[in-house]
């Protein structure tokens, strides 16, 4: 599976959404689904899914899918 796969399956399933739900255009708070408690659940599935741990400014500046995208090659992830 590419990485990418991994991230878009990783959101869907941390955030309990359906599929036609899913956008690459998502954002913090832009859906009840994901939101400060979710969030964390988001972070914990994307540490886990990729043997990563990320920094607390990162997790905090993971504000968007596209953001995430940014901030996951910080850990050599693409």
């Amino acid at each position: 599976m590419k990485n990418k796969d991994k991230y878009i399956n990783i959101f869907i399933e941390s955030l309990s959404i359906d599929k036609k739900k899913f956008s690459e255009k998502l954002k913090y708070n832009d859906i009840p689904e994901w939101d400060s408690i979710n969030h964390m659940t988001l972070m914990s599935g994307l540490e886990e899914g990729f043997n990563i741990t990320m920094d607390s400014d990162d997790i905090i500046d993971f504000s968007s899918f596209k953001k995430g995208i940014q901030i996951l090659k910080k850990y050599k992830i693409s």
